[in-house]
Formats: structure tokens, C-alpha cells, sequence
């Protein structure tokens, strides 16, 4: 098997730096927040949750890209994917700038990114829904992560707030990505096991199903409230803050 490439795009580690400002921003903000300014404090958290989501959706696709790696796919090296770099991905606009855009408006984590999988190089079945589920697996584990620090390591109030918004968002993404709609990740990890009348109709509705399933999110407010419900339900079980979030959100969404 060839050598996985090791290079890490500067794009990436650019996103990356982004995020670790917003961080510094939130923690140093802690204390004007306190005396009643919040500039600092809401210019760290929007910082660190925009730049954190960025960061997630090229780790998102990078588990996409490494598990079909891993499976038989050898041509994902040649892409680029590997290399976490945002502008081999489909498109940038498509997969970057609008879910930053959608997640600024509504709060809403739509995915993002995308890479091209040879589905006929994988080996299995079993391979193509691992490949499927590895991409909203990398959310749920960014989520995990992100809630145990908070929990576990002492910080400032401006920083758990910051990072528990940005972990809320994560298991939210995980929640929308693993919904069984063709074209999203959940239906990827059953798409094998159907039978081929299934996967016909599924490959007709794919490239419109997503988009009926965004609409109803953002312009329905009972769908909308039933995944937050589940995405909150979720991040108590993982040990999150729900206030800490919620004050995330508020400022994140502090135009509203």
C-alpha cells in the first residue's frame, strides 16, 4: 500500500490559527465581560466557533477521505484530500462559505464539504458504509472532545462558553449528518444494503432531497426545534454545558 501523505495544507493551519485567537480573544475577554463590554468577549466567540466549524468540516471530510483510503480508494492521495487543504474539496463556496453563512443566520450546521470516493475500489459493503459514517463520526468525536475539556480542564468562564457552543454545533452536525436523506452521510452507511430498486430511487432523489431537508430546517420551526432537541439531549449525555452553549449561541447570533 502506498505511504499516506503527511503534508498538512497552510490553508488548514491558517483556519486553525483563526480558531486559536478566537480562543485567546475569549479568555482574555472574560474580564471586560465582567465590567459590562462584551466587544472582546462576542468578537472571540464568533472567531473561534466560525473558525472551529471550518476546522471540523476539513476534519470531517478528512475522515471521509482517509477511511476510503484505508479501504481500497488509493487514488484520494492524488486528489489532495489528505492534505486537510479546503480548496480540493468540490467547492469552496458551496462547502465553506455557506455553511459559515447558514450557521451565522439560523445557527444551523449544515454540512459542508465533500470528496469523491471510487465506491467500486472499496473492497466491501462494509467498507462503503464505514467510509459513509466516518465523516459525522469525526463530529461527534470533535464534540466529545471539546465537552470533556470544558468539564475537565480549568479555563475562564469566556473560553467554556466559546468551546461548549463550538461542541453543541459539532454533536448538531452529527445529528443533521446522519439523518438517512440521500445525500447526506446516514443514508451512505445503509445505501449498501438496499436493495438496487432502493438505491435507484435514492440516486433520483439525491440531488434534491437535501435541499427539501434544509428548507424544512430553517423555515419550519418544529423541525428545527425537534433537532436541536435531539442535539442538546445528546450533548447533556456527553457531559456539556447547556448554559455555557446557550450563552455561545447568543453571541454568536449577536446580531439578532
Amino acid at each position: 500500500m502506498r505511504s499516506v501523505p503527511t503534508r498538512i495544507s497552510p490553508w488548514f493551519l491558517l483556519l486553525v490559527a483563526v480558531t486559536v485567537v478566537g480562543a485567546v480573544l475569549c479568555a482574555v475577554g472574560t474580564t471586560q465581560a465582567l465590567d459590562g463590554s462584551l466587544v472582546l468577549l462576542t468578537t472571540g466567540v464568533v472567531l473561534l466557533v466560525l473558525g472551529g466549524w471550518c476546522v471540523s468540516l476539513c476534519l470531517h471530510e478528512w475522515g471521509h477521505a482517509y477511511s476510503a483510503h484505508r479501504g481500497g480508494d488509493h487514488g484520494i492521495e492524488n486528489r489532495g484530500y489528505l492534505t486537510l487543504d479546503i480548496r480540493r474539496y468540490a467547492n469552496v463556496g458551496l462547502s465553506f462559505v455557506l455553511p459559515v453563512v447558514f450557521l451565522l443566520l439560523g445557527g444551523i450546521p449544515l454540512p459542508g464539504g465533500a470528496v469523491w470516493v471510487n465506491q467500486w475500489a472499496l473492497r466491501s459493503r462494509g467498507v462503503r458504509s464505514f467510509v459513509s459514517l466516518a465523516g459525522p463520526a469525526m463530529n461527534l468525536v470533535i464534540g466529545v472532545l471539546l465537552s470533556v475539556a470544558v468539564a475537565a480542564i480549568p479555563m475562564s468562564q469566556g473560553l467554556a462558553i466559546g468551546l461548549s457552543c463550538l461542541a453543541l454545533i459539532q454533536i448538531l452536525a452529527f445529528v443533521l449528518n446522519i439523518l438517512p436523506v440521500p445525500g447526506l452521510d446516514g443514508y451512505g452507511v445503509i445505501e449498501p444494503y438496499l436493495s438496487p430498486a432502493a438505491q435507484q430511487l435514492g440516486a433520483k432523489v439525491r440531488p434534491w432531497a437535501p435541499l427539501v431537508l434544509f428548507v424544512l430546517v430553517i423555515g419550519v420551526p418544529g423541525v428545527s426545534q425537534a433537532l436541536f432537541g435531539v442535539g442538546q439531549f445528546l450533548f447533556g449525555l456527553i457531559g456539556g454545558d447547556s448554559r455555557y452553549a446557550a450563552v455561545g449561541y447568543s453571541l454568536l447570533l449577536f446580531w439578532r
